[in-house]
């Protein structure tokens, strides 16, 4: 998946009110950009760091720069967009080339099923497939994705329908989608959100799969990548 336009670095400033960010270009402007992440981003929104905005010339948004990546002293990136693995994944489920999700010739995003909840993916086939899917950014430890970085009940909600969709006879996905290009391993932050843990543990028990996939990440787009290992 391709940005839609070029990506420009800049340097974070500070994030707030979760969904902002002001930010230095290169040419000495100060810019506020949309921070498309609800969740803590822990360990990436430090003052400093370098970022890459994608800019943007709609008449109908308020903020003209959007924050896409974080770039770490490494050389590894870090994608804190929340709504790009879905588009990410869209792009791969219909060229059938993820592993495990292969065999389904309609791929349906955001449609409504549980309790006033939409499935990220409901992939037709012989038989139904409900696929959620959440975005991984944080790393406490060296090659180590993690998830939550924060309380999620809305997470905790979904592992009990996507429980729901296997009592119903169909099978049912958690796909975790590492947006990190420097991690290999993936596991839950229980100490984070015990609850949430809880409600995997009960998840798999009652028959959801856990997919983990990497990603491949540059200022150019971000593209699903390979099956990483998981602790869980």
């Amino acid at each position: 998946m391709e940005f839609p336009s070029p990506l420009v670095p800049a340097t974070l400033v500070r994030r707030y009110k979760r969904f902002l960010a002001d930010c230095l270009l290169t040419d000495g402007r100060e810019v506020t950009a949309h921070c498309a992440n609800p969740g803590s981003m822990m360990g990436l929104a430090e003052p400093g760091s370098k970022i890459w905005l994608e800019p943007n010339d709609d008449p109908k948004k308020k903020l003209k720069f959007g924050w896409r990546l974080v770039e770490h002293a490494d050389g590894h990136f870090t994608g804190v967009d929340t709504s790009v693995p879905n588009r990410a994944l869209k792009a791969a489920l219909e060229a059938r080339v993820v592993s495990g999700l292969g065999d389904y010739h309609t791929v349906r995003a955001e449609v409504k099923y549980g309790e006033k909840s939409r499935i990220d993916f409901l992939l037709e086939g012989e038989g139904l497939t409900y696929v959620e899917v959440k975005s991984v950014t944080l790393s406490r430890q060296p090659g180590l994705a993690e998830f939550p970085d924060s309380v999620t009940a809305r997470g905790t909600k979904h592992l009990g329908e996507l429980a729901n969709m296997v009592g119903e006879g169909h099978r049912a996905v958690m796909l975790y989608l590492v947006q990190r290009t420097d991690c290999d391993r993936f596991d839950l932050a229980r100490d984070i959100d015990p609850a949430y843990g809880q409600a995997f543990d009960a998840a798999r028990a009652a028959g959801v799969e856990v997919i983990v996939l990497g990603t491949r990440i540059s200022p150019s787009g971000v593209d699903v990548a390979a099956p990483l290992a998981s602790l869980v």
